[in-house]
């Protein structure tokens, strides 16, 4: 196969025609590629032909035009070489080629070197595309007006020309409006209103012609909606007949999906027109009603594709339909362009909306079975038209009363004994309950929810899945002042069949990885009361599910929904009996090793952090199989997957808290802090290492660490000197402060100083004092209080009077921390990354919310860290009375001074 422009011209209408809605050139199209296929070189032409103009595009963007001066002179060029012969084959070539280099004009943030380069293009290229636009223009109208209208094979070449001008007239005109294009916005904009109020029968006609028109339509509607929002005060001038020519078209817009592209952007175009100052277009009597009628109605209406995507692609119709990925389908559209005139004609809108929506309600109800499209097009408008209050999930609506209409249209759809019947009109009323829950009164509501389980029996994908969104969205309704609307005793009678019909939903075909059924399931099993007769089944339901799709995992939100719902029911049914705790091994431990041992590497994070609640759950002396387990978690090997290591972090905290002794044995701290070691040696993981080391502190007697506690002192200072980011010297801070409270300032200070003499000194003046006051969250906060204010009022080395300076600066540190806001005293320093460690692809960590590690407050004794430092200061200054007030004023600013005042003044206390 040659490498020649002929062979790239088949080769460019052979895949055109293979998107053609008509069968038989899509067939032909596809016969042809399958012989061309067999023939030599055809994958390098297919190369060539579709990666060509993708590689200009790529190319342009990073050397166009400063290391490419010479391609747009050669462009305009060769453009003007093929015009004068009207060689529309290298025309198109060269304009293709123009507009993927200019498409960097496009959504590109404004800069001086983009607006250089942009200048230097118009001055270049403006002039010619203008020409050969208008050379085209005038070819259409002469081929259009002979007899016949002109071949079809003599047109087409003629409107991707014109197509290609307008794609590179929208990348040239984005980022503002050039002098150019506005001193010839009159050819411009004639000869666009020209396309949109022109039929041009002999193309439409033929083959996929009226698509061509159509993309040249749909480019025009692009570029006046471009001019409308940027250039607004110079387009006035075409607007009143632009918008009469996009109204008049739509209006004869058949609904053909391969017509959507044009339906949408012209749309797009009123709409923004309604929002604009030129609002008043639609405030001529009859004109609302006439978009609503000729317009909207039709475009909100269910189609034949509609339909054929609610059947064959639930994924895509949930998308588009539940989550708002629809911005650019005719419905959405069609309902943002009612939005967008009621936003200066509200009243209208409504009483024109609620009417239409009365016609076709009774429409449905002279014939149910053959006009249920009617009522589906009267759910929809209200849906769609909703209003979301700011901040939260309350929508309302003026179209219609929601408790009425809910009770006349909606519940006769959930209550209908046929679950398969009408499956999107069922799917409109879930959805409609789905929007409205936080309206509907609790006890209507609640009488439909053993409705609402029986559609999970729907064997319709959607339906099934909006009944399982529908439960799960309901659950979440909180009433003024945040209380749950549905408590666990209004669904805990109805949960076991319940669960039994949302396990059995995930048995229906394509619905095995159905991420709403699951997310169903993980919120039942928060609200409901987990007893052992509900619990049994869930977890064998579970842990089925979870040997399935370890052998391909291939949905990461239903997966993720998957171990949460692991995660809860562990913790919620083994916290209310704790019995169940070896039958959930028993059926969860299988598929956990089946994980660690395939090294199913998306869910290796999740079995950790399962493991970890488990062992957490279990009480001493810990099982051989856990230990086993242990064994696996000290290995090296096991710490190399970044995306391992912080619930490898959360499993290891388990250990050392449940089983203190075991890891006492057998070398076992010794390579506890091994990992210590290797963690905190990197910014990137340093956080995790101090969760390491914090709970060696927590939860190992004194005499068992101080033989350690050199070479910890040695590695953290190590660390100090190379790298001291500001979260590891607050990690520090937090990790002196808890070695104090649980082994004494003493020991603190004697194993400092054991390293080096006197370096306890240098590291409170130099890195507690001055980052104490950055140390945020409760138990942090008070945990670093706490341990300062014993410091400075038991330790020898800060009462001994050389040591007066240091005392004053500790204080004057605690008081910040204790005394002011948190956004006053922490300026958040930006981490660098260590950019080796991130280098190639490493799946991530994801916590699992319901299995993570409660904090524990290790000062359960202290209520309250300010009445404590003000008390401790009392009872110091007691004893040596006239000291302390002189260090308080020579070393606290004034504003610490004041505030600590305060405080002995609230809690009754006096520094003498």
């Amino acid at each position: 196969m040659e490498w020649n422009p002929e062979t790239l011209q088949f080769l460019s209408q052979c895949f055109l025609h293979t998107l053609s809605p008509q069968p038989e050139p899509r067939r032909a199209a596809e016969s042809s590629l399958s012989e061309a296929a067999d023939r030599p070189n055809y994958g390098l032409a297919v190369l060539r032909l579709s990666q060509l103009s993708e590689a200009l595009a790529v190319i342009g963007k990073h050397d166009f035009p400063k290391s490419w001066p010479t391609l747009l002179p050669e462009l305009i060029s060769n453009l003007q070489k093929a015009a004068q012969s009207s060689d529309y084959a290298s025309i198109n070539g060269i304009l293709g080629t123009a507009n993927s280099i200019f498409k960097k004009f496009r959504y590109q943030y404004k800069t001086n070197d983009l607006l250089l380069d942009l200048k230097y293009c118009l001055d270049n290229f403006a002039a010619p595309l203008l020409d050969i636009f208008l050379k085209t223009a005038s070819l259409i109208d002469s081929t259009a007006s002979s007899p016949g209208g002109g071949s079809p094979a003599t047109l087409q070449p003629l409107f991707e020309s014109q197509r290609l001008c307008c794609r590179i007239f929208y990348s040239l005109n984005f980022q503002e409006l050039p002098e150019f294009f506005e001193d010839h916005m009159k050819e411009w904009m004639g000869e666009f209103r020209k396309y949109l109020t022109t039929n041009y029968p002999s193309l439409e006609s033929s083959g996929d012609g009226l698509a061509l028109v159509d993309q040249l339509r749909a480019a025009v509607c692009e570029n006046i909606s471009l001019y409308m929002e940027k250039n607004e005060e110079e387009f006035q001038g075409y607007l009143n007949d632009f918008a009469s020519a996009v109204w008049s078209l739509l209006t004869n817009v058949s609904q053909s999906s391969s017509r959507d592209k044009l339906a949408v952007t012209a749309m797009k175009f009123l709409t923004t027109v309604s929002t604009s100052v030129h609002h008043t277009l639609f405030a001529s009597e009859g004109v609302i009603p006439q978009i609503c009628q000729s317009i909207v109605i039709p475009n909100v209406r269910l189609r034949d594709e509609d339909e054929e995507l609610f059947e064959m692609n639930y994924i895509e119709f949930i998308r588009r339909d539940m989550e708002g990925s629809d911005l650019d389908t005719r419905r959405r559209i069609a309902c943002e362009l009612l939005k967008g005139i009621a936003t200066n004609y509200k009243k209208q809108v409504t009483d024109i909306v609620s009417l239409q929506i009365q016609n076709l309600l009774s429409s449905f109800a002279t014939n149910p079975s053959a006009n249920w499209k009617d009522k589906d097009c009267a759910i929809y408008l209200v849906v769609s038209l909703a209003t979301k209050k700011a901040g939260g999930t309350l929508v309302s609506t003026d179209l219609v009363d929601v408790q009425s209409f809910f009770l006349s249209v909606i519940v006769p759809e959930l209550q209908s004994q046929d679950v398969n019947g009408f499956p999107m009109l069922k799917a409109g009323a879930l959805k409609f309950f789905t929007t409205f829950r936080g309206l509907i009164q609790k006890p209507v509501a609640f009488q439909l929810f053993p409705d609402l389980v029986r559609f999970l029996g729907a064997e319709s994908n959607v339906v099934h899945s909006y009944a399982a969104s529908c439960i799960e969205k309901l659950l979440l309704v909180r009433d003024e002042g945040g209380k749950a609307r549905y408590t666990s005793a209004d669904i805990t009678p109805c949960v076991p069949v319940l669960m039994n019909n949302l396990f059995n939903s995930l048995k229906f075909p394509e619905s095995e990885e159905n991420q709403y059924i699951m997310k169903c399931i993980l919120r039942v099993l928060a609200v409901a009361d987990i007893s052992s007769e509900i619990a049994g089944p869930c977890i064998a339901g579970l842990t089925s599910i979870l040997n399935e799709v370890c052998k391909n995992p291939r949905n990461p939100i239903f997966n993720h929904y998957l171990f949460e719902s692991v995660a809860i029911l562990i913790r919620r049914a083994c916290e209310r009996d704790a019995s169940l705790i070896s039958a959930f091994e028993g059926s969860l431990f299988p598929s956990l090793q089946t994980i660690l041992a395939n090294d199913v590497t998306e869910f290796l994070p999740y079995a950790f952090q399962l493991l970890a609640q488990l062992v957490e759950l279990n009480k001493p002396p810990i099982s051989p199989s856990y230990m086993q387990i242990f064994v696996l978690l000290l290995s090296p090997d096991s710490w190399r997957r970044s995306s391992n290591v912080p619930a490898l972090v959360r499993l290891l905290q388990a250990f050392l808290q449940k089983a203190p002794n075991e890891v006492n044995q057998e070398g076992r701290l010794n390579q506890v802090l091994g990992i210590f070691n290797m963690l905190v040696s990197s910014a990137s993981s340093d956080e995790q290492g101090f969760y390491v080391l914090n709970t060696v502190i927590e939860n190992l007697e004194y005499g068992v660490i101080s033989p350690y506690m050199g070479n910890i002192w040695n590695v953290l200072f190590m660390r100090l000197q190379n790298n001291r980011t500001v979260k590891f010297q607050k990690s520090l801070v937090i990790f002196m402060s808890l070695f104090l409270i649980k082994h004494g300032a003493t020991n603190l200070v004697d194993t400092m100083n054991a390293v080096q003499d006197n370096i306890f000194l240098v590291i409170l003046e130099q890195f507690w004092i001055p980052n104490l006051k950055l140390i945020t969250g409760a138990i942090e906060l008070k945990l670093t209080a706490v341990a300062s204010t014993r410091l400075i009022c038991e330790s020898p080395v800060l009462l001994d009077p050389a040591a007066a300076r240091l005392w004053g600066k500790m204080l004057d540190s605690i008081v910040t921390l204790l005394s002011r806001p948190e956004q006053d005293r922490v300026e958040e320093e930006p981490e660098m990354p260590d950019i080796a460690e991130n280098v190639g692809y490493t799946a991530t960590f994801v916590k699992l919310y319901n299995a993570g590690k409660r904090e524990e407050d290790p000062l359960t004794d202290v209520k309250d860290p300010k009445q404590f430092l003000v008390a401790s200061l009392a009872k110091l200054s007691a004893l040596t009375p006239g000291r302390y007030p002189q260090i308080i004023n020579e070393n606290l600013e004034p504003a610490n001074q004041a505030a600590l005042l305060q405080l002995c003044g609230i809690y009754n206390c006096q520094i003498v």
